[in-house]
């Protein structure tokens, strides 16, 4: 078996830890995109890999940026400010 072949993992795709950011982005960008088909229309197969791979992307993500910018909007506080308006 090559380098590439991963037959027998239950991985799919590059190994999120060997993508730079800008390819990190764009497949993050795209999983996001095809969630909904996926959770709507995809086997219990696909569905599950789809879970799998997002996981992978987003944990990697969250490692290289572990102090992103929050949007005040996005925490339960916001959410409450904005219930009260």
């Amino acid at each position: 078996m090559d380098e590439h072949d991963e037959r027998g993992t239950t991985m799919t795709g590059v190994d999120p830890g060997r993508l730079d950011d800008q390819q990190l982005m764009k497949e993050l960008e795209t999983i996001h995109r095809t969630r909904h088909d996926t959770l709507l229309y995809g086997s219990d197969d696909a569905l599950r890999a789809h879970n799998g791979r997002m996981a992978q992307l987003e944990g990697e993500f969250l490692l290289r940026n572990p102090r992103r910018l929050v949007a005040a909007g996005r925490t339960r506080e916001g959410a409450r400010e904005r219930r009260e308006r």
